[in-house]
């Protein structure tokens, strides 16, 4: 018997300091402080922070379409033949050309293009019958197309921006939700690991009490005051609330561990070789919210509400372009050019071409140049191209498909704004419970601790027996238990309150996107 009860007061001592079987660096935090540590070292966040990056990557890319482009253009070639007839003048005749361009092209935001070029050449040959070798030529053109049926618009044209600005803010919104869902969990591993310690030190006050009256016991039979077996009582409670207080003793040992993979505190270190002190503690402070204010900041700042909202606009612009697709094409072309040509030109005796030139006026490519910007020859086009498909079965189907998709997805819509409604009024019904709760318990732990000790009492004076005293001993216990979980249950339930409603961002200050 005795060898048993020393066991049990070393496992008591053991786990009155748990410090002393392994030493630990303390690392005291707050919750606000395991909060800043999981948006900054949680994987999942760094996931999804990646996102809004990756989507503004796109944004840029789409909108390269409506920047303006500059082309340039250079070729030189040499022709060198047999002559075939005797007007070449020559048994092998040479051509020699040289050409460069500049162009400004630009895609405009209703669907239609623009381009601005100037084209430039130099040819020369050894052929007979030329009156201008070498010749400088120069154009320079405007055009113009535009779609007026299919393909016509800002949102058929700027379909691909339109998307990927609603996906950037989209992934900046399911970046919120993270953020949202992350807060939240750390509360609750912060919380549960202080009920853990709470829990822990309620077991250890409870073993305690047990021991002292073991030792009263023994006393009282060693004086011949108490029966020898009075003190089994006393010993199986002892034995029953070392083992409550091992189970506790997991118990902060696996909330530990959550917390530390919640808030990724390997991150910063071995996170083995440093022990979590929170330094919170389950204080209840009431907060009443109404229903209809809570409802009215769900449906403003939900960012899955939002989230299928904003791909509602995408679904829409998809029917909307569907429908244009299935429009006849009508394209209008524009275009207007100026020449000009300049050269060395060759003098003939007398007119006769069949005699070699005597002479030439020289000619530059600046004159060709001049002449092209002065717009003597006005050279213009107009014209209209109409496109009717024989059939249009998939731009059909796909304008069904879109329709269908944007009606599939308002119902979505609807089904998730009853489904916030329904979440954010139990939410607000749980938080009133849990108020009602905290005071219940803490009635309760008071009524506990006052029969404890009337009941010591009596047994002093004889009106009791030590089955009685244990008893309430273990119910006072599990009311102090049951007190520290209702405060945490109700500071738990205003978290769940905060991320029903959207607002636990907004609560610490928190800015996401633009």
């Amino acid at each position: 018997m005795k060898t048993s009860l020393m066991v049990v007061l070393a496992l008591s001592l053991l786990f009155m300091n748990p410090a002393a079987a392994q030493e630990k660096q303390a690392l005291n935090l707050s919750l606000e402080d395991c909060i800043a540590k999981a948006l900054k070292n949680n994987l999942n966040v760094a996931i999804e922070q990646l996102n809004p990056e990756l989507a503004g990557l796109s944004l840029s890319k789409a909108r390269e379409m409506f920047t303006p482009r500059f082309e340039f253009s250079y070729a030189n070639n040499r022709q060198e033949t047999p002559s075939y007839w005797w007007i070449q003048g020559a048994g092998t005749s040479i051509n020699k050309m040289f050409d460069y361009g500049v162009t400004i092209a630009e895609t405009i935001p209703t669907g239609g293009n623009l381009s601005l070029s100037l084209q430039s050449y130099k040819s020369n040959t050894n052929q007979a019958f030329q009156l201008i070798n070498p010749r400088y030529g120069s154009t320079l053109r405007f055009d113009f197309s535009q779609p007026l049926l299919k393909d016509f618009g800002p949102k058929v044209a700027r379909r691909q921006v339109l998307l990927a600005e609603t996906n950037l803010d989209i992934s900046q919104l399911q970046l919120r939700n993270t953020l949202i869902d992350t807060i939240y969990l750390v509360q609750e591993a912060y919380w549960n690991y202080v009920f853990a310690i709470e829990n822990y030190e309620v077991k250890k006050q409870s073993l305690q009490l047990g021991l002292d009256l073991l030792a009263k016991n023994k006393k009282e039979v060693e004086f011949g005051q108490l029966a020898p077996i009075e003190i089994l009582n006393a010993e199986s409670a002892v034995a029953q609330r070392d083992a409550d207080l091992i189970q506790a003793e997991g118990l902060i040992g696996r909330s530990e561990e959550v917390l530390k993979s919640m808030i990724n505190l390997a991150a910063e270190g071995d996170a083995r070789l440093k022990k979590l002190v929170p330094v919170d503690k389950p204080e209840f402070k009431e907060m009443r919210i109404a229903l209809d204010q809570a409802l009215k900041e769900a449906m403003e700042r939900r960012p899955d509400l939002k989230i299928l909202q904003k791909s509602l606009e995408s679904k829409e612009l998809n029917l909307s372009v569907a429908k244009n697709q299935i429009l006849p094409g009508l394209d209008l072309q524009l275009s207007y050019w100026s020449p000009g040509i300049s050269g060395d030109r060759l003098i003939y005796p007398d007119g006769d071409f069949f005699s070699p030139p005597i002479g030439k006026q020289p000619g530059s490519p600046s004159d060709s140049l001049r002449d092209a910007f002065r717009l003597l020859y006005s050279n213009w086009n107009v014209g209209l191209t109409l496109s009717i498909p024989l059939s249009n079965f998939t731009t059909k189907a796909d304008f069904a498909y879109a329709k269908m998709d944007l009606s599939q997805s308002l119902v979505k819509l609807k089904n998730l704004e009853q489904q916030v409604e329904l979440e954010v009024s139990d939410a607000v019904r749980a938080n009133e419970t849990n108020a009602k709760k905290v005071e219940a318990y803490r009635v309760a732990r008071d009524l506990a601790e006052k029969s404890l000790d009337a009941e010591e009492k009596k047994l002093k004076v004889g009106l009791s027996t030590n089955y009685f005293v244990l008893e309430f001993q273990e119910k006072l216990a599990n009311a102090r238990s049951m007190e520290v979980k209702a405060k945490i249950d109700y500071i738990l339930s205003m978290g769940r309150l905060e991320r029903a409603m959207g607002t636990s961002l907004e609560k610490r200050n928190i800015k996401v996107g633009g």
